[in-house]
């Protein structure tokens, strides 16, 4: 059963294509890696797929729910931990939890018992009451890990969850990860640069690039297709070996061309 759907997805920003005529499918219980350059496609992807911006076209299912008519269904088959850190440094790490769990509309007992559990399944119940400011990179991710499983979503999107962490942290990151797949029967969907966290860990990879999928299949048949020895000799022999630059994103683009027309 699959429990990602995406077909012909399309979204375009005035002229500009940023994902053009995209499908892919992901099994239940599947860790799927989606990878791909700078300014590749793949966070307006990640982004219709979880709401935060309507598709020009295409169809999409997560769950069984239409993400454009169904929201708040599709809002609570999935949990997300971003690139960039979204906690409160300024509570505690309980605080945090709790926060997330009332937003969600967890009964009491129950956020109570699932807090417990799953802050010592990422091993800091013991620093529950502090505060996260005080917290380490690593410990931050885990704590993210840990609230956006609060809610017992069925698919679970990770952003770069290692950008930034040591070696040791990341390979306990991806521990933790493998651990919550087999624990909690989840979909887990994400984005690395570390290719050879892709080629380690993911069941099946996609790989986008200026908007398109242009490779579909797990780590190994993906190897043998492009005759590479390793999954990032693969990607690079797909995507190019020219350094991308990093861009601002269509729709930042779009807002600062807004602003310099209300300004005129």
């Amino acid at each position: 059963m699959d429990i990602i759907e995406v077909k012909n997805l399309t979204k375009k920003f005035g002229s500009f294509k940023a994902v053009e005529d995209v499908s892919f499918n992901v099994a239940e219980g599947e860790i799927f890696a989606f990878l791909g350059p700078n300014g590749a496609g793949k966070s307006t992807t990640i982004k219709i797929l979880t709401t935060l911006l309507r598709p020009t076209s295409g169809e999409i299912k997560l769950n069984g729910y239409n993400p454009a008519k169904n929201p708040d269904a599709v809002r609570h088959s999935f949990g997300i931990v971003f690139q960039d850190p979204s906690l409160d440094d300024e509570l505690t790490a309980y605080e945090n939890m709790e926060f997330h769990g009332v937003l969600y509309d967890i009964p009491w007992k129950l956020r109570k018992e699932r807090i417990e559990q799953l802050m010592k399944f990422v091993e800091l119940w013991d620093r529950k009451n502090n505060l996260v400011k005080e917290f380490s990179g690593g410990m931050k991710r885990r704590l993210e890990i840990a609230r956006g499983l609060l809610h017992h979503p069925k698919i679970f999107f990770l952003d770069e969850p290692t950008l930034g962490l040591d070696p040791q942290t990341r390979n306990h990151m991806w521990n933790y990860l493998k651990e919550l797949n087999k624990t909690e029967k989840i979909t887990v969907f994400f984005t690395t640069h570390y290719i050879e966290e892709a080629e380690n860990i993911a069941q099946k990879v996609a790989i986008i690039d200026h908007g398109r999928i242009v490779a579909l299949g797990t780590p190994q048949e993906l190897k043998e297709k492009n005759n590479s020895n390793s999954l990032e000799e693969a990607f690079l022999n797909l995507t190019g070996k020219t350094i991308r630059d990093e861009e601002a994103s269509p729709v930042d683009r779009l807002r600062t061309r807004r602003r310099g027309w209300a300004r005129r």
